[in-house]
C-alpha cells in the first residue's frame, strides 16, 4: 500500500499479490480516506470479476450441458450423452495400450416439431387481364407486390418477384 500527498491531492495505490494473479488499483481525492475506500473498492471489484469469471470457464460447460439435456427432453434440440470410445496410446517407453476416453455424442430427436405454416389469401398480386412484361412490371411497382401473377396475350402463366436486392425476376410458368 503506497499512501502519498501532494498539496491538496491524496492518492492510494493498492497492490495485491497471490500465487495466481495480481490486483493493483490507484485512487486519487481531496481525503486520504475517500482515496483509500476508492482504491479497496476497485480491488474488491477486480478480485470479483476475476473469481466470477474463473467459475464462469470452469463451470459452463457443464451447465450447457444440462441445459441441452434438459431441452433434449422437452423434444426441442438434440440430446448430448456421454459415452467412452476405446483409443490406442503411447506410453514413454513406445509400447501401446487401449485406453477410453470420455466422449460426447449428440443423439437426435425421432421427429421434429414442424411449425403449422401461415397462410394468407391476396388477390392484390395477380392480373385478372392479359398484360405485356411492360405493363406487369408497371403494375407490380405500383401495387408495391414482392409477387405478382400475370398471363401474357398468348395466355401463358407467367411470375414477376422482386429480390431483396429491388431487381425483378421473370419465372415463366410450363
Amino acid at each position: 500500500m503506497i499512501l502519498t500527498t501532494e498539496k491538496y491531492r491524496h492518492s492510494a495505490e493498492l497492490t495485491v499479490q497471490t500465487r495466481q494473479l495480481k490486483l493493483v488499483a490507484a485512487c486519487e481525492s481531496t481525503d486520504m480516506e475517500t482515496a483509500l475506500r476508492d482504491a479497496l473498492s476497485k480491488v474488491e471489484q477486480q478480485a470479483i470479476r476475476r473469481k466470477k469469471k474463473r467459475t464462469t470457464i470452469k463451470k459452463h460447460p457443464q451447465t450447457a450441458a444440462r441445459q441441452v439435456k434438459k431441452a433434449a427432453a422437452d423434444g426441442e434440440v438434440p440430446a448430448v450423452a456421454k459415452a467412452a470410445v476405446p483409443v490406442k496410446v503411447a506410453t514413454k517407453n513406445g509400447s501401446v495400450r487401449k485406453a477410453t476416453v470420455p466422449m460426447l455424442v449428440h443423439t437426435f430427436p425421432s421427429h421434429s416439431p414442424l411449425p403449422e405454416p401461415h397462410l394468407v389469401r391476396s388477390s392484390d398480386g395477380v392480373a385478372m387481364r392479359p398484360m405485356s412484361l411492360e405493363e406487369a412490371v408497371k403494375e407490380a411497382a405500383f401495387r408495391d407486390c414482392e409477387v405478382f401473377v400475370f398471363r401474357d396475350h398468348a395466355g401463358q402463366a407467367m411470375v414477376l418477384y422482386r429480390k431483396r436486392d429491388g431487381k425483378m425476376e421473370l419465372i415463366e410458368v410450363p
